[in-house]
């Protein structure tokens, strides 16, 4: 499959899990993502969405910290506003 851009790749992205964090605040996006990420086996990817500014650090360093892989992120934007997406791989 040829991708124009980053949007069209991360809408076939596949995932195992998926975590709406939408409307939490810093630490509960990143805590809540721990928890749902102990679930999964290491490989599988967790789709984490959140609008808190805060996830655009907290996320790649909990992933850092953590030993996972960040696979992708992005910023989507809709009525509501900006919405972070993370594809985050069990490391």
């Amino acid at each position: 499959m040829d991708f124009c851009n980053k949007a069209d790749y991360l809408a076939v992205m596949e995932f195992d899990d998926q975590l709406d964090a939408t409307g939490l605040l810093c630490p509960l996006p990143v805590l809540k993502a721990r928890k749902r990420l102990l679930a999964l086996q290491s490989g599988q990817v967790l789709k984490v969405c959140a609008d808190d500014p805060a996830a655009v650090i907290d996320m790649p360093h909990f992933c850092a910290e953590q030993g996972h892989d960040l696979v992708a992120s992005t910023e989507e934007t809709s009525a509501a506003g900006a919405i972070q997406v993370y594809f985050i791989a069990k490391g």
